[in-house]
């Protein structure tokens, strides 16, 4: 295992995701200091949750073809100075272009599909769903060491503080990207390496949108985004609803992340034993029960510390699987754009669990009938997984 490229990989979605992750926390900040309504805030927290899903495709297919160093290093500058510039274009326009644009992009240039995508490439095959799952971990990490510091600023200094420290440790990505360049590619054992050296990246894109299994996970993951940006951007206003301080806000994101760390491991570990697409059935379906007795459960701090734990085991540990049946289906050379086009879905859900929360609030004063969105959403993504085509792991020798 190439250990120091698995954790430059990881370290850099650490500062990436730890900064983009906790962008919920300054919602009522900012709406109590500039006026600005919470539907105008969410949706630029929206546009954001599009943009970094929109740049992926686009960076991957750089990355696949000149390497990702230079895109690393441009990510890192971009998210730090859009997260400089916020305090000073405090209107629903300036935060829809530093949240929105700059900082999306440029967290979506540090993300995933980048990250994954760049390792893939140097790994054996029987590797990569570990190496993905131990690099989406990376990201769980940084939500949650960032999270209560970034609420701890935000109390003692103001959230433009908090702004500013979050773009100085975004600087600290550009070292990273270099232990990322490219290198020899390992020899590659899967079918469809063969086919994939002879084809272009027009050709492979072709064909993967010509596939069934590929759109179903599109649908899955379009329904994660919708979870994951909801919560992400909303949680705390539900915290705050009923009547809890912003430190548990803070600690519940926190824990999110601290228990998806455990959760991206265990599914990279099991996509090389089971089908990747019963963990993500799995996984769906188990969000609608959490919910559900969320719902049914008292409104204190323990109860969204317990919803925290649970959610955050599956936070975004469908990362690894799914990037790992990408490359099951389609092999590595285009797994940065392959995969990345799969997070263009997540984030056009991100875009409107964002925003619909945002509305929700003010329009109904609670976000009831998200939440039950969410479990719907949630039933459909599991049962979207099932007639996805993928054979069971091979069993790989100890020495290979």
């Amino acid at each position: 295992m190439h250990w120091g490229l698995l954790l430059a990989a990881a370290a850099t979605l650490t500062i990436t995701m730890g900064a983009r992750q906790t962008t919920g926390l300054f919602v009522s900040p900012i709406h109590q200091q500039t006026g600005i309504g919470i539907a105008a805030i969410s949706f630029a927290l929206a546009i954001g949750q599009f943009t970094w899903g929109a740049v992926q495709p686009i960076f991957g297919a750089i990355a696949d073809k000149r390497g990702s160093t230079g895109v690393l290093v441009l990510g890192a500058v971009l998210l730090s100075l859009g997260l400089a510039l916020t305090p000073h274009l405090t209107s629903p326009w300036g935060l829809t272009f530093t949240l929105g644009l700059l900082t999306a992009a440029g967290a979506g240039a540090g993300s995933f599909s980048i990250l994954i995508g760049a390792t893939a490439q140097q790994l054996a095959p029987e590797k990569r769903s570990f190496a993905a799952g131990f690099i989406n971990a990376g990201g769980s990490l940084g939500q949650f060491i960032f999270a209560p510091l970034v609420q701890a600023v935000i109390a003692v200094a103001g959230w433009a503080s908090a702004m500013y420290m979050l773009a100085v440790t975004s600087l600290l990505a550009i070292p990273l990207a270099f232990p990322l360049r490219r290198k020899a590619a390992p020899v590659e054992t899967a079918p469809t390496a063969s086919a994939v050296g002879e084809i272009t990246l027009k050709q492979q894109v072709a064909i993967a949108l010509r596939d069934r299994s590929y759109w179903m996970l599109h649908l899955g993951f379009f329904t994660c985004g919708v979870h994951i940006a909801f919560l992400v951007t909303h949680l705390p206003g539900e915290i705050a609803l009923c009547g809890l301080s912003p430190s548990v806000s803070a600690m519940s994101i926190a824990l999110i992340g601290l228990f998806n760390v455990a959760g991206s491991l265990v599914a990279g570990a099991l996509g090389q034993r089971v089908r990747m697409k019963w963990i993500l059935a799995v996984m769906y379906a188990s969000r609608a029960v959490m919910i559900a007795l969320y719902l049914m459960a008292p409104p204190t701090a323990l109860t969204f510390y317990v919803f925290a734990a649970a959610l955050g085991f599956t936070w975004l540990a469908t990362v690894p699987p799914t990037a790992g049946l990408v490359g099951k289906l389609f092999g590595p050379r285009y797994l940065g754009t392959l995969f990345g086009l799969t997070l263009l879905s997540h984030q056009i859900g991100g875009f409107f669990g964002a925003w619909l929360g945002g509305l929700a609030l003010e329009r109904s004063g609670d976000y009831t009938w998200m939440w039950y969105l969410d479990m719907g959403l949630a039933l459909i993504a599991a049962v979207a997984n099932l007639p996805i085509r993928e054979s069971m792991p091979k069993t790989v020798p100890a020495t290979a």
